[in-house]
């Protein structure tokens, strides 16, 4: 291996920017991760190119929405034969319209649809939409599980094990400084996986949804065990508690009808964000007609200046286009190709790890005997030695997330994930002393 690339420009610019930018980043999630965040001047295929002069092979994918790759020419057209046409309305287009048949066409629980702009925001319509049409308050929310930064429900997403209580009666472990401890309230947190856990809970009459993500890909990427989602469908029937999918990463990774389509079970109500749109701010809430409908006719506020903005519509409308079954085909041949790859090097260099999840969304999880099968297990993990792996394949030119995800694209094809294979070769060599 030749020389470690340099990020010294990219370190630069997020110091003389922090002084408009609060930290020189406008999300959190772009903080933590070694040598520091990094600035790009452009993104092509499966590449990005930073300030620094370097090209990266990129599988953050937009942390999950770039499922076509950066950049791809048919999105690109969409988006500019729109802009000639009008930026936003502040009333209805033809385009929205196009753009909800397709979902609701290809996503099993989609009788109707509303359009957001982030998942976060959807989650939010997803749960007062619960809570109205059962008159219930409690949701039960999953350890693990992420559904947006929101005071209501950034609990126990990423918690402490020393804080979050037994694992049959977890402690609800808020996310940040400044939530109102009071939100909690309006939760119940199960660890996943556990059908006995969610039957026993539900049976108290007083849960207005389950809220999951249907694979759990926050924290991992660990399938349901079998016969768990039709156990909590079944058990959400029995006592009258809706369900709900987050589907914002698994939405479009996992196959054209998502997790729901893969897995044979249908909630009652889905959000999508990410993929949807290849990096364009879309969202979408999406369930029974008789729910969503309550929108329109129950007394349900839901709104937002941006909601199906007419670009971001021409936007996503290109990237279904591109989501074809052959897509998910193709592609996902790359995504295996490049886990067993992992899996073998890692073997063979004397690293134990797991490598798990889908081809087009996995997990690489150091340090574990088996592979995890809820945060719990998951977070026994030796996240500080994947970190140095991270950086090492960072340093040689592959963009990883530090907490294990790996996201892959059309892009990434056979040239591709074997210029990867060889960073990762030797990346392992070099972190398999300091790991132990």
């Amino acid at each position: 291996m030749g020389e470690k690339l340099n990020f010294d420009r990219s370190a630069k610019v997020i110091a003389e920017n922090s002084r408009f930018v609060a930290g020189g980043v406008n999300s959190n999630f772009r903080l933590g991760m070694q040598p520091g965040p990094l600035v790009f001047e452009r993104g092509e295929g499966p590449y990005l190119f930073d300030v620094d002069g370097n090209r990266l092979i990129d599988y953050y994918c937009g942390m999950g929405a770039m499922v076509l790759g950066h950049n791809p020419l048919g999105v690109r057209q969409a988006v500019k034969d729109q802009v000639d046409r009008g930026i936003l309305f502040a009333g209805q287009a033809p385009i929205e319209f196009e753009a909800a048949r397709i979902i609701c066409e290809r996503i099993p629980s989609a009788e109707r649809i509303r359009f957001g702009s982030s998942g976060s925001e959807v989650a939010q319509a997803a749960m007062r939409l619960a809570r109205a049409a059962t008159g219930r308050r409690t949701i039960v929310k999953f350890e693990g599980h992420y559904h947006g930064w929101f005071d209501n429900i950034l609990w126990s997403t990423a918690p402490a094990l020393d804080v979050a209580g037994p694992e049959g009666a977890p402690t609800a472990v808020g996310g940040s400084k400044g939530q109102d401890p009071s939100e909690a309230a309006g939760l119940s947190i199960l660890g996943w996986n556990d059908l006995a856990a969610v039957e026993a809970r539900l049976a108290k009459g007083d849960v207005a949804a389950v809220f999951m993500e249907a694979a759990m890909c926050n924290q991992g990427a660990i399938s349901p065990a079998p016969g768990y989602l039709e156990g909590v469908q079944a058990a959400c029937r029995k006592h009258g508690t809706l369900l709900i999918f987050d589907e914002v990463i698994t939405g479009f990774r996992l196959g054209q009808g998502g997790a729901q389509k893969l897995f044979g079970v249908t909630p009652d109500i889905s959000i999508f964000a990410k993929a949807i749109a290849n990096g364009f701010p879309v969202a979408a809430i999406a369930g029974r007609a008789d729910l969503i409908d309550m929108f329109a006719t129950g007394g349900v506020l839901h709104g937002g200046t941006f909601n199906a903005q007419p670009v971001a519509m021409a936007a996503m409308i290109g990237t279904q286009q591109g989501l074809t079954g052959e897509h998910h085909e193709r592609t996902s041949v790359f995504g295996d190709r490049l886990q067993a790859g992992i899996r073998d090097i890692l073997k063979e260099a004397g690293i134990k790890a797991q490598v798990t999840g889908f081809p087009l969304m996995f997990h690489v999880a150091f340090g574990l005997e088996a592979p995890a099968r809820n945060y719990r297990e998951m977070a026994r993990s030796d996240k500080k030695g994947y970190s140095l792996f991270a950086l090492a394949l960072l340093q040689r030119g592959v963009r990883v997330l530090e907490r294990g995800a790996w996201f892959v694209s059309s892009e990434h094809k056979d040239d591709v994930v074997d210029a990867t294979l060889e960073v990762v070769r030797d990346a392992a060599r070099e972190v398999a002393p300091k790991i132990g």
